[in-house]
């Protein structure tokens, strides 16, 4: 047999064009807009011609971050797209779509809420053969496919908002811009905060790819995750490079003192890592995190058995993305609510915490 003989990319020109933005399109950025109409096109080529003014859209200059509406008139200029090897078809699994329906906790024509497990990732990563944003494909209806609207961690658990058009995707990307998406978590931290309730506002920024000593020493192979997980993010300073401000309220439901408490979370802004980086900033990690939790050695080291987390608790991220509330892009509120993850209901049920107690942190303020 004779091997493949890999051929270099070939280009090919396309003639000036005038394209009509569809109504799923509408909201996009002009970059995601050629992205999705020109795979092949690259973008340091569409930033140079629209600084010369090539691109127009309903005749005017723009540039690449400009959002497009529907029925807008683009002005494409020639193109030399490079010709290349099409990539893998993702093809629909109906194991796919059965299991997004066990996952569903609302839907209607616009989007659906899903109930994201445990150990789940949002999207692909090195290494990563199944996750949310591939399973979507199952629910795709001629060329367009459902829309992620924002992320969770592997895992963390909980609500997971998934728009059904490239329209509603834009709308709930403003109300999610804007502010007015209020976003619940429970988890479950080591330790008893103190005071019971408070605000954590804090710089955080990335640090250095966190694969802890032990395992390195011993030789592990850490599991295959995507990239933006393998990142610890660290308390940094106004003006340090990457800073970014994070800002959440917190506050105690139930306790089980002095070993741990039961937060309830409302973060403010949506950086990597905020609530877990949060809770260890407070000095509360979240039970079961392998970046910012406690580890064995440090039970030791605090030499006090009555705070160690009891053995009987699975050692999985106790971290629940509890509710969502936020305007409904057509009118009404969305309110969702997703249930303990069946590791975080154990836990629960061990310390005899009631969910159905009244949540604190909903008189918190939402700026």
């Amino acid at each position: 047999m004779s091997a493949a003989v890999a051929q270099a990319p070939q280009s090919q020109s396309t003639p000036v064009q005038t394209l009509i933005v569809e109504e799923d399109e509408a909201g996009l950025r002009l970059d995601r807009w050629f992205k999705r109409r020109f795979p092949a096109l690259a973008l340091s080529h569409l930033a140079k011609i629209c600084r010369k003014g090539e691109v127009r859209v309903d005749g005017k200059r723009v540039d690449t971050s400009t959002r497009l509406e529907q029925n807008q008139k683009i002005r494409v200029p020639p193109l030399k797209l490079e010709t290349v090897a099409a990539p893998a078809v993702m093809r629909a699994r109906p194991e796919d779509a059965r299991a997004l329906a066990e996952m569903t906790l609302f839907e209607d024509a616009h989007l659906l809420v899903l109930n994201k497990p445990y150990g789940l990732a949002v999207q692909g990563g090195s290494g990563m053969k199944r996750h949310i944003d591939g399973m979507l494909e199952s629910l795709a209806v001629g060329d367009k496919r459902p829309v992620l609207v924002h992320r969770l961690d592997r895992d963390t658990s909980g609500v997971l908002l998934i728009a059904k058009n490239r329209r509603t995707a834009a709308d709930l990307g403003e109300i999610f811009r804007s502010r007015q998406a209020h976003k619940i978590y429970w988890a479950l931290v080591e330790g008893v905060p103190k005071p019971s309730q408070g605000r954590v506002s804090l710089y955080l920024a990335k640090g250095a790819d966190m694969v802890d000593e032990r395992s390195r020493r011993n030789g592990e192979r850490r599991a295959a995750e995507p990239a933006d997980a393998r990142e610890k993010m660290r308390v940094a300073r106004h003006g340090d490079e990457g800073a970014q401000h994070s800002l959440t309220y917190y506050a105690i439901v139930d306790k089980a003192a002095p070993r741990c408490a039961w937060l309830s979370m409302k973060p403010l802004t949506g950086r990597t890592h905020q609530l877990r980086a949060h809770a260890e900033a407070i000095g509360c990690p979240i039970f079961g995190d392998p970046k910012y939790g406690h580890r064995p050695e440090d039970e030791v080291r605090r030499r006090d058995p009555m705070r160690a987390m009891p053995a009987e608790l699975e050692p999985k991220l106790h971290l629940l993305a509890r509710r969502l509330i936020l305007p409904h892009p057509k009118g009404g509120t969305l309110d969702v609510t997703a249930p303990l993850s069946p590791h975080m209901k154990a836990s629960w049920e061990f310390f005899g915490f009631d969910v159905g107690q009244d949540d604190p942190i909903l008189s918190a303020p939402d700026a």
